[in-house]
């Protein structure tokens, strides 16, 4: 028998590593953090600190205000820019066949802060009446199902993600327009985005048709970003 041994770990950058965690850090704090903060939380001397946030300065990453604390810088937005013309080229196959399936319109919805934004919205072909959804539709995370299953899915990440997907889902009525019926389910396992997939018809759905194609059209997208 040949022994066969394991594959070596990859090498990492642990500057760049850092780098990222203090990105995170700022990103989950509302009010900024101190250079000797964001040290403590990433494991670094209060030196190293001061360099990962004068780099990230640099290109605009991080700003300090008049206090010294550190915030996210506006050069995230340009970034961001870039990333939702790629979810949208992912998403929008999985969402076509969807909105075909169920004959409601589809869309890809993703957490910017406290709310739900629209980034991706595909309409049936051949209905003779469907809902209209707008890309760029903000509204709170708390409120629809799209925003719903977002918050479903960072509970389920909370938990070491083992709750089972074919429970993943959200259903609404009527919460952001009258007589509007909802069903989403959170887009899982892709680092650093949270998202969901969701249908909306002035029509009821018929959730346990619906809800599986919908958690389909979820998984589908998770596996074209990875």
């Amino acid at each position: 028998m040949t022994r066969t041994d394991p594959a070596p770990e990859p090498e990492t950058s642990q500057t760049l590593d850092r780098g990222i965690r203090v990105l995170t850090a700022l990103a989950d704090a509302t009010s900024g953090l101190t250079v000797a903060q964001l040290a403590e939380r990433v494991g670094a001397p209060r030196t190293a600190g001061y360099r990962l946030v004068a780099t990230l300065e640099a290109h605009g990453l991080a700003r300090r205000d008049p206090d010294g604390r550190v915030h996210l810088g506006v050069g995230v937005l340009r970034l961001a820019a870039r990333v939702h013309p790629l979810l949208r080229e992912a998403a929008t196959p999985p969402l076509r066949r969807l909105a075909e399936a169920v004959g409601a319109t589809a869309h890809l919805t993703v957490a910017e802060g406290p709310d739900a934004l629209a980034i991706a919205v595909v309409e049936p072909t051949w209905t003779d009446y469907h809902m209209a959804y707008r890309v760029g539709s903000r509204h709170r995370l708390g409120q629809g199902a799209a925003g719903k299953a977002i918050l479903l899915g960072r509970s389920a990440a909370g938990r070491g993600g083992i709750q089972d997907a074919a429970t993943l889902y959200t259903v609404s009525e009527g919460e952001l327009q009258a007589g509007a019926h909802g069903i989403a389910a959170p887009i899982r396992a892709v680092p650093g985005l949270e998202a969901s997939v969701g249908v909306v018809s002035f029509a009821p759905l018929d959730v346990g048709a619906v809800a599986p194609r919908v958690i389909q059209a979820a998984a589908e997208i998770s596996a074209a970003l990875k």
